[in-house]
């Protein structure tokens, strides 16, 4: 049961919560870079590529669009904007894109962890799998930037009951699977310390798109859910999250529309554009959890 991680506290009686220079609402914008793989090995949950037998090229080639022109194509829109971008990144991309690395290093960007592969689910796998798979990851990326990483984000949302305590004993502060808030909240962990972030899915691309929803349409949606959070940001502060996929929004009669939400946020007053462990950072640090 969710209150069993996070208990309920109603929005209206919380305490007030504040962003930098008072601002109304955290904006943080996630690209999801992520590898497919050809021929993933099959675990019974879930096909990645249900459509026909392996290899799905139509399938495949379409997810490696985002990473060969979508991104770039959204880094032009982000860079003129001036919007740091947290990436929900499989951690095999490292090696896999190397132009990739030296673009986000360039860019200053952060890194949400988000496992290995997005093909190698993490449902019903044994707790020393994922604990391993875990280990993986932080490895990987102290070894490349001698960083710890901060936020985790389960590959295609395949959590398991295990995850949180999991990463929290990996020394992650911030979690990216629950989508049941307009703003951070502490999470019960047998170890250490987490936060929920809002990563809200009603704005993600991925998820509005395949129900036939235009770009049109999905950036206006992008644009309504901005203007009602930051309306209500005066009061109490919230966390506004752009979840985006380089395949889908990258795309050329796609990235116009992308272009216009975001230029409509960033020429708001009452605005931090942040990344997703300058969020976690900031809301420890005003609560008691900041201690541990």
């Amino acid at each position: 049961m969710i209150q069993d991680r996070v208990p309920y506290s109603p929005i209206v009686t919380r305490p007030r919560l504040r962003w930098p220079n008072d601002a109304r609402v955290a904006v943080w914008v996630v690209p999801n870079v992520e590898h497919y793989e050809y021929l993933p090995s099959p675990i019974g949950v879930r096909d990645p590529w249900p459509r026909m037998p392996h290899p799905d090229v139509l399938g495949y080639g379409g997810r490696d669009y985002g990473n060969r022109v979508g991104l770039w194509r959204m880094m032009e829109v982000t860079d003129a904007l001036g919007i740091p971008c947290t990436v929900s990144l499989n951690m095999a991309n490292w090696e896999h894109y190397p132009e990739i690395f030296e673009a986000m290093v360039e860019r200053n960007w952060d890194v949400l962890c988000h496992g290995i592969y997005n093909t190698q689910y993490h449902w019903g796998v044994p707790i020393e799998h994922e604990r391993a798979v875990i280990a993986d990851c932080v490895e990987v990326y102290r070894r490349l930037t001698g960083k710890q990483l901060a936020g985790w984000f389960s590959p295609a949302a395949s959590f398991t009951p295990n995850t949180p305590d999991l990463i929290a004993e990996a020394g992650f502060t911030y979690y990216c699977d629950w989508y049941h808030d307009d703003q951070p909240a502490p999470m019960e962990v047998k170890s250490g310390r987490l936060i929920t972030i809002p990563y809200q899915m009603d704005i993600n691309d991925a998820m509005v798109l395949r129900h036939h929803i235009e770009a049109e349409d999905f950036a206006q949606m992008i644009v309504d859910h901005f203007d009602t959070l930051w309306r209500e940001g005066t009061e109490h502060g919230r966390v506004v999250c752009v979840a985006l996929h380089p395949y889908i929004m990258g795309q050329p009669h796609r990235i116009r529309h992308l272009e216009r939400a975001l230029r409509h946020i960033v020429e708001h007053d009452g605005v931090w554009l942040a990344t997703g462990k300058e969020i976690a950072e900031w809301y420890l640090a005003q609560t008691d959890l900041g201690e541990g």
